[in-house]
């Protein structure tokens, strides 16, 4: 499918049926599958032939759209997972054990800090936030002997700053260690972060991939160009006890990272992906160019109307030229970001209260990223948990509201936009 372009990839890569074989890909709900000797099992147990025995290492409808999201993002190999949350976590873990430390951009989604700042380093893995926009000198001040990888978001949620991929890339390569990058807000239709020196691609599939908010999933991308030789990273080169002494980079090559990923990591903690949310999130992978089209371009547009707004304290957007995040969307993510938008209300966060409770088409959710326009305040929300010097730090104050814009018709979404601001 490589000689396909992007947008035709999201409707054909990963499936490809043959005669007589049902032309949308099928939902396999099966937890096994038969073998007619014992002999051909105990071969998949050893990971010497490819197929699929047990649903938590392996589906039919898994396989398929896990092969689309590693041809869309250019990598040798995906896995789904059950959550964004498990990818980020599933991504670290597969490199990082009880010793190891991590450096992370601090301006990242509120549940992935607390991964990092409490939940992994209750596990023995500590962890360094450095600014988004640190100096080289600041970055490379972080590492450590026991630095194992490094960890950003192309565009974080919901601060929207825009990662330097390739400041953060050369120190993570210049320090024998991968950069693993969240790219849930561009998705691949707007950013490559392989292309920029990423190694490892995470994806919190529930956002804009589904873009329906019907199915709550993750994946791990494995890009397949970082050389695990170095000698800190034995769990990769040296055998593995548990597979009788294979070792995942002479057997697996380039696919070392995501095979051990999918039988080490998801055979022993089983966050798997359904078969059913896998079929839900194709049938979101499929109009994914076209919706991402739709929300650029009525984020843009929502964004400019604030900004001119009398009522608007600030408006956050890469897309616009005052934006200190202009010209690196421009570089990293040239045909748009994403449509998520961040501002805050004159009258601070009672005003801001107001307004959201006062919007009629937009609803307050949770969730961001899909084709249905939302709002949320975030330092009561998703990122409660952090103090007041860590919202800081990730760039959220207390009057920021996170509009996530849908997909419906512009015009529609400004005139409640408008009447909401009245109210406030």
């Amino acid at each position: 499918m490589s000689e396909y372009r992007m947008d035709t990839q999201c409707i054909h890569a990963g499936y490809h049926p043959g005669n007589g074989e049902p032309r949308v890909m099928p939902i396999v709900q099966s937890t096994t599958f038969r073998y007619e000797t014992s002999e051909a099992m105990g071969r998949l147990f050893d990971l010497e032939d490819a197929g699929f025995f047990y649903t938590r290492l392996g589906n039919p409808t898994l396989d398929a759209v896990e092969q689309k999201i590693a041809a869309l993002e250019g990598g040798v190999g995906a896995m789904l997972t059950s959550s964004g949350q498990a990818a980020s976590m599933l991504a670290v873990l597969n490199i990082c054990h009880a010793g190891s430390h991590v450096v992370s951009s601090s301006a990242i989604y509120g549940g992935t800090f607390n991964l990092l700042y409490k939940t992994l380093q209750e596990m023995g893995i500590s962890c360094t936030f450095v600014a988004p926009g640190c100096t080289q000198e600041e970055l490379e001040a972080a590492f450590r002997e026991n630095t194992r990888c490094v960890f950003a978001e192309t565009l974080s949620n919901p601060s929207l700053v825009v990662t330097d991929l390739e400041l953060f890339a050369k120190a993570a390569h210049a320090h024998g260690v991968p950069l693993i990058v969240d790219n849930t807000f561009a998705t691949p239709m707007n950013c490559h972060p392989l292309s920029f020196g990423a190694d490892i691609i995470t994806h919190s599939t529930t956002k804009y991939m589904d873009g329906h908010a019907v199915q709550v999933g993750g994946c791990i991308v494995d890009g397949g160009t970082f050389d695990w030789d170095n000698g800190k990273f034995p769990m990769l080169t040296e055998p593995d006890e548990s597979y009788h002494g294979l070792s995942y980079t002479k057997q697996f090559g380039k696919a070392a990272y995501i095979t051990k990923a999918r039988t080490h990591l998801m055979r022993d903690i089983g966050a798997q992906a359904s078969p059913m949310n896998a079929f839900l999130l194709n049938l979101g992978l499929e109009t994914l160019a076209l919706r991402m089209e739709r929300h650029c371009f009525n984020a843009q547009k929502v964004a400019e109307y604030l900004q001119n707004h009398e009522k608007i304290g600030w408006v956050n957007y890469p897309g616009l030229p005052g934006s200190p995040y202009y010209e690196l969307a421009k570089k990293y993510m040239p045909n748009g970001t994403c449509g998520v938008i961040s501002f805050g209300i004159k009258g601070g966060r009672e005003a801001a209260m107001r307004f959201m409770d006062s919007l009629e088409l937009a609803s307050v959710v949770t969730h961001v990223a899909d084709l249905r326009t939302c709002v949320l305040h975030p330092a009561s929300t998703t990122h409660r948990q952090m103090t007041d010097e860590q919202l800081v730090e990730a760039g959220i104050s207390s009057d920021l509201i996170r509009m996530s814009v849908g997909i419906e018709n512009i015009a529609d979404i400004l005139e409640d936009i408008e009447q909401a601001l009245q109210k406030a």
